[in-house]
């Protein structure tokens, strides 16, 4: 039985060395937020997405469940749910594959090439079949509205916050001195 929780520590500890931002729910390891970021020179570039993960108790033995949490659109991905409907990680899995395959090579491997013959998301599904450039451009759309850096709570934000608190600590250096004259 310490097998699968070893393996899944490693992977976990693979996946935030390959410098992928990991939030962990909770003080297991079976559930945690992974920052994502559209494959390069694609409709998704510039995306930014905070996919869910969920290891279940038979991992490596059984996939990982996947889930987009700010929206995406994508024929393969249920719009309100974020469910990923990927055949190599629902039905193709083998303990061989990692946490890291799923970020560097399943994810990235689906927006590029999306499968409209099986989806989630009918809609998009129909819309990429019927007209690809007006599927482009929604897909930049919800780019730009949903999967913005802030959107996934990454980067802009930590640096925002840094800048809010260097403002605050001056500020209250002054309010220190001020506001505590006698005990």
């Amino acid at each position: 039985m310490s097998s699968p929780s070893k393996r899944r520590e490693m992977d976990l500890m693979k996946l935030m060395m390959s410098d992928y931002k990991v939030e962990m729910v909770n003080d297991g390891m079976q559930e945690f937020f992974v920052e994502f970021r559209g494959p390069t020179e694609s409709i998704y570039q510039g995306g930014v997405w905070k996919v869910r993960v969920e290891l279940p108790d038979a991992y490596p033995y059984k996939s990982p469940s996947i889930g987009f949490v700010n929206k995406i659109y994508h024929p393969n991905v249920d719009e309100m749910s974020g469910s990923v409907c990927l055949d190599v990680i629902n039905q193709t899995w083998s303990p061989m594959f990692d946490l890291v395959n799923v970020f560097e090579v399943f994810l990235p491997q689906l927006l590029l090439y999306p499968n409209p013959s099986d989806p989630l998301n009918g809609e998009a599904a129909a819309l990429m079949m019927r007209d690809r450039p007006a599927y482009e451009q929604k897909v930049k759309e919800y780019c730009e509205k949903y999967a913005k850096p802030e959107d996934a709570g990454v980067t802009p934000e930590d640096k925002s916050s840094d800048e809010e608190l260097s403002e605050d600590e001056d500020d209250s250096g002054d309010d220190a001195i001020l506001g505590n004259p006698d005990p």
